[in-house]
């Protein structure tokens, strides 16, 4: 059988198969007293989100954090149990990684590709076929577009993605799913001949 998570420790992305649960074993790594914010974002990249929409941790002046501090001393002056932190970190991670579409399979299927980047980045470099985001583009979505068309979110690097899927969930679009690493892990895995760029 696949390992249980043990409590107050943070787990690795999946790295083993496990033949007995066909499925990849976790592999744990630290204890949450040492686990820093920094090493915490490098495990779970969509974790500012989940800490923010939660337990209001590092979405603004007031409840920011260092990525020295570990998580226990962020969650003692925020007054929560860390180990019910990681615990929805966890979940949420999952939940955010079903969302993701690989790029090899990014074109593949009838989805609509929206590019919520600058237009800008969109003129120099996109998928073909894809729409820009705009505000023009935002109010026929909103009017015209059926709930249930598949939507495919692309974005630079992957990071800004799920918030734009929240916004479309938030107003009722039911199948929409967000370019795993953007455009970026686009040009590299599925079509390099797009150049890659990076934003100073």
């Amino acid at each position: 059988m696949g390992e249980t998570p043990a409590a107050g420790v943070i787990y690795s992305s999946p790295v083993e198969k496990d033949p007995e649960a066909g499925h990849a074993a976790l592999v744990p790594t630290l204890p949450a007293a040492e686990l820093t914010m920094r090493n915490l974002l490098a495990e779970y990249p969509w974790a500012r989100r989940a800490l923010f929409q939660k337990y209001h941790i590092g979405g603004c002046a007031s409840c920011g954090f260092s990525d020295e501090e570990t998580l226990a001393a962020v969650c003692e002056r925020s007054g929560v149990n860390p180990e019910d932190v990681l615990h929805h970190v966890r979940q949420a991670h999952e939940q955010d990684d079903a969302l993701m579409v690989d790029p090899t399979d990014a074109v593949a299927g009838p989805r609509t590709i929206v590019d919520i980047r600058t237009k800008d980045e969109f003129v120099a470099v996109r998928i073909p076929g894809s729409l820009h985001f705009d505000q023009i583009l935002s109010a026929e979505i909103m009017t015209t577009w059926d709930k249930s068309r598949p939507i495919l979110i692309v974005d630079h690097t992957g990071t800004r993605a799920l918030d734009a899927a929240a916004f479309f969930a938030g107003h009722g679009f039911s199948d929409v799913r967000c370019l795993r690493g953007g455009i970026d892990a686009y040009s590299r895995d599925s079509d390099p001949t797009l150049p890659r760029y990076a934003i100073e």
